[in-house]
């Protein structure tokens, strides 16, 4: 097997060919970082990349498969981690200089299932300083660039994990999703991302932007990966009181789509207002052809509409906002040199707004999320663009539009303040060979059929089979940028 076809499997594919030792947790370890090593430079999707450590544990799951021990599918596969989870030992930056030299003394509660199920992590990747923005222009690290044009954005602010992911850097990667922070890279990238039901993954040991909105999700090739990882990282957690104590479902096992039209019965419910307004042509096309593929599976497209969809958008805002400042109070107000100009001015923001407008903005959400649980009785799951316009060049956008750019570039905030999971899908390409993005929306703890709505539209379609290591080489990178 060429390093191409290895670095082109899903995690999927590659479990079976570990699992019968067909290739071994050290010959896939030293292939990925290979991967890294020729494409960071470029597409600088790594803070830190941990090759020791990473070798080591592939030694070690190699030889547990020697003895006959096998943990499950993500045994010796690589998986990166944003810069924002505590590895104990380890600088956590979280993008930021303020923590440029701490070390944690934990693990996060993710990191630990993750070494637990037999991942290989391989890396911290870049992101949105503090999480604080859609783009992944970094002040301090640098800007994170799309593999699939490398002179635009990945998305944020887990672009390093997205662009790690689609480049093959990575089987699938860790993010975390407050206003979109998942789902929005992962579109722009073409890759899949899951923002699970609030509670439902633990958040100990996130370094945090918004306490009620912030979730912790998997970034992959495919929508049965995110499932493993889904599988791995739920469960309650002594250690976040906000997590839900829910019984993990076999996640993995329950995604397979059944006979030839597997959405027969399933009514997937679209919502025109906010969603589908303001869209680019290109992926307003896309989306709707998603939307008759769908029904070719014999799913029934029901028309919903949700009230408070305004207000929720300002309240979001405001939550965010007025939490994130919270965080940051103590450093901000001994260190703002150290922030960079674009979430300067976000926490500036955050400051001024008055408490009696997050307690309103609490209020709302409230409405909203009643509001919207009410269209699960007309239909079992709510489709919409993940993006609503194709990623803009680096350097594009200026500071000032920091606390615009999540709600300018997708349609991902309101889930947050829902706290419904949402998954979105790659479902087409722009005319210039740019992803666009999907969202399946599903019933709070609905992962289970949610994950098998989309994957039985993924498998109907050829996005997911068209994810970067089969396009992009260290040449055609230079060749882009015009910097050989």
């Amino acid at each position: 097997m060429t390093n191409e076809e290895l670095l082109s499997l899903d995690i999927d594919g590659l479990a079976t060919l570990i699992r019968l030792r067909e290739v071994s947790p050290v010959e896939v370890t030293e292939t990925v970082l290979g991967r890294i090593a020729e494409l960071d430079p470029v597409l600088n999707v790594f803070i830190a990349v941990t090759a020791e450590s990473a070798l080591a544990a592939a030694r070690r799951l190699e030889a547990e498969l020697r003895s006959g021990k096998y943990r499950g599918p993500l045994h010796g596969v690589p998986i990166a981690l944003k810069d924002i989870f505590t590895v104990k030992g380890e600088v956590i930056t979280a993008g930021s200089k303020i923590l440029a030299e701490w070390r944690a003394d934990e693990d996060a509660t993710v990191v630990k299932r993750l070494k637990e199920a037999g991942a290989v992590l391989v890396g911290r990747t870049n992101l949105h300083e503090f999480a604080m923005g859609a783009t992944t222009e970094n002040p301090h690290y640098g800007p994170t660039r799309n593999p699939w044009d490398p002179r635009r954005i990945p998305g944020g602010s887990s672009g390093g994990s997205a662009a790690a992911v689609a480049a093959g850097m990575g089987y699938g990667a860790l993010g975390t999703d407050t206003g979109g922070s998942i789902r929005l890279p992962a579109a722009l990238c073409g890759i899949v991302g899951l923002k699970p039901t609030y509670g439902r993954v633990s958040r100990k040991g996130l370094l945090p932007l918004s306490w009620s909105l912030d979730h912790v999700g998997p970034m992959t090739r495919t929508v049965k990966d995110a499932a493993y990882l889904l599988e791995v990282l739920a469960g309650a957690d002594d250690g976040d009181p906000s997590c839900s104590r829910r019984p993990v479902e076999p996640y993995g096992a329950l995604v397979e789509p059944m006979g030839d039209r597997p959405l027969k019965g399933v009514r997937l419910g679209v919502v025109r207002e906010y969603f589908f307004e303001d869209l680019d042509d290109e992926i307003r096309r896309a989306v709707d052809r998603a939307l008759a593929v769908s029904e070719d599976l014999g799913a029934e497209i029901v028309k919903v509409t949700v009230p408070w969809i305004d207000e929720a958008a300002v309240a979001q805002r405001a939550i965010s906002q007025v939490e994130g400042f919270a965080v940051h109070e103590r450093w901000f107000r001994s260190q703002p040199e150290l922030y960079g100009e674009d979430v300067r001015i976000r926490l500036e923001i955050g400051e001024k707004i008055p408490g009696y407008q997050y307690v309103q903005a609490q209020r709302i959400r409230r409405m909203f999320q009643k509001a919207f649980l009410k269209v699960f009785d007309r239909c079992d799951a709510v489709v919409a663009p993940t993006n609503a316009r194709p990623p803009f060049g680096i350097g594009e956008v200026g500071p000032e539009e920091t606390v615009n750019n999540i709600f300018r570039l997708g349609r991902t905030p309101l889930f947050n303040l829902l706290g419904f999971p949402v998954l979105s899908v790659p479902c087409g390409k722009t005319s210039e060979g740019l992803p666009v993005g999907l969202q399946w929306v599903g019933r709070p703890f609905g992962e289970a059929s949610l994950l098998g709505f989309a994957h039985a539209y993924e498998q109907a379609t050829p996005w997911h089979r068209e994810f970067a290591p089969r396009a992009v080489t260290p040449e055609c990178l230079y060749d882009s940028l015009g910097d050989r």
